[in-house]
Parts: structure tokens; C-alpha cells; sequence
């Protein structure tokens, strides 16, 4: 079995911000080229455009609709990929010391030459963040892009997760949440950031931001009513009701 460090210099991870993030999945298009063309072995997809397709991501989205006690029912998108534990089950069940956590800067890996295909980090991770390549016959997971993120030979604008650069709403940011005076510590600081199933015990360095309260519609303020409303000795309105009698009014003016 692994053993996992009693401390790591740093804590990489991502904080995804719930209420910004609209679903476009853009994230897990960005994680699955990057990862295809560049880090270890390919992610397979078999059947692509058959009845049956089959293939192996490291990010995924799923969508909820959640009904909140007090408000208005809302769609919550809510990107999944490795959280990176701090008490990373994953690692400690492993046979063969293929997954690992790293000193220098907390990322959870997997080393695929010494990897069997056991599956019993898969079902170690409360998460659900693993999957197991059928084409390959290894496990594999998010990276955090560790190819990218001290690659010299990129931009340095580019030195961060594939997911995090492209994501179109700003809703992914990556940094060191062991800093607690880094940006994403910040963010979680000021935005209660939590953790997922805190109740397992696992102390994952990502962070998400919790959805805020959606507005609701109140009844519009007596000023605004009475525009509103067609003055009944104004016959340029003819009788239009509300809103479009207001409208017709303003238009008659100009």
C-alpha cells in the first residue's frame, strides 16, 4: 500500500464557482483534448458514434434542478473531477504504489507503468472521480495538468489547468489553497466556499462556491404602477393596458 506524506509544501486545487458555471461543458472538451494529445496514455473512446459509444473522461458535468427552502427553483451545474484529498483513500488502497500524492504540491497521480487495473482505488474514491480505461486496462483521473502548469515552453498566461483556461463564464480558478493569502483562499474566504461530502472524511483541497440566492419578482413601487397605467383622458392610448399603454405614451412624445 501507499503511504501519503504527513505534509505537502503546497495545496494546487481548484475552486468552481456553482453560481457562475452554465453548463457548456467546455471544461471537459478542453480536459479530454489536452489530456488525449498530450498526457500519457490516450483517452480511449470506442463506439463513439454507435449505439453503445464508451470512453474515458477526467471532468464531467452533471446538472440538478434544486428547489431551495425559501425562493425560486433553479439549475445548479455541477462540475466533478479528482478533488485532490489531502486523506486521499485512493492512494492508500493501492497494491501497487501506482496512485500517489505528491510533496511538492499535493496533486494526486497515477503512475500507469506500475498501474494493474485493480480497481480498487475507483472504489476507494468516495467521489466517483475515477475511471478506468478499457482501451488502456489503467486507471486515470485529473491531472490538475501538471503538464501544463510548469511547462516553460507555454506562455506563462497558459500555465494553469486546460479546464480552467477555457472555461467561457470564469467559473474554474486554480491555485495554491494551502496560501491562505492566495486568490482562491480568498475567494473561498469571502464566498463560504465548501467542501463535497465533508462527512467522509477525506479533506479534498478543491473548494466550490456555493450557488447565491436568485432574485425574485415583487410587486412593482406606486410610481411605477401609475406609468403603467393608461390615463383614461389621453385618447392617444386608445384603451392599452398597462405596460403597452405606457409605451404608446412615451413614443407619442418623441
Amino acid at each position: 500500500m501507499t503511504a501519503l506524506p504527513a505534509t505537502t509544501d503546497r495545496k494546487l486545487g481548484l475552486v468552481i464557482d456553482l453560481d457562475t458555471c452554465v453548463g457548456c461543458h467546455a471544461c471537459v472538451i478542453a480536459c479530454k483534448g489536452w489530456n488525449t494529445e498530450n498526457y500519457g496514455a490516450p483517452l480511449s473512446d470506442m463506439d463513439a458514434y454507435g449505439a453503445e459509444p464508451e470512453g474515458s473522461f477526467l471532468n464531467r458535468v452533471h446538472s440538478y434542478e434544486v428547489t431551495p427552502p425559501s425562493g425560486t427553483p433553479m439549475v445548479v451545474h455541477f462540475p466533478k473531477s479528482c478533488l485532490h484529498c489531502e486523506d486521499a483513500p485512493c492512494v492508500t488502497v493501492c497494491p501497487t504504489g501506482a496512485s500517489y500524492k505528491r510533496t511538492e504540491d499535493g496533486i494526486v497521480l497515477v503512475n500507469e507503468s506500475d498501474c494493474i487495473g485493480c480497481g480498487l482505488c475507483a472504489w476507494a474514491c468516495p467521489y466517483g472521480a475515477r475511471e478506468m480505461d478499457a482501451q488502456a486496462g489503467v486507471m486515470k483521473k485529473c491531472t490538475l495538468c501538471v503538464d501544463r502548469i510548469y511547462n516553460e515552453n507555454l506562455p506563462e498566461i497558459d500555465r494553469e489547468p486546460a479546464c480552467v483556461r477555457t472555461c467561457p463564464a470564469g467559473a474554474r480558478h486554480f491555485g495554491d489553497l494551502g496560501d491562505p493569502d492566495s486568490a482562491v483562499s480568498q475567494l473561498v474566504a469571502a464566498r463560504g466556499g465548501m467542501d463535497l461530502m465533508p462527512e467522509q472524511g477525506t479533506r479534498p483541497v478543491n473548494k466550490y462556491l456555493p450557488p447565491r440566492p436568485r432574485d425574485q419578482l415583487m410587486e412593482p413601487p406606486a410610481q411605477l404602477a401609475q406609468l403603467c397605467t393608461p390615463a383614461p383622458s389621453d385618447p392617444a392610448t386608445d384603451g392599452l393596458p398597462g405596460f403597452l399603454g405606457w409605451i404608446d405614451r412615451t413614443l407619442g412624445k418623441l
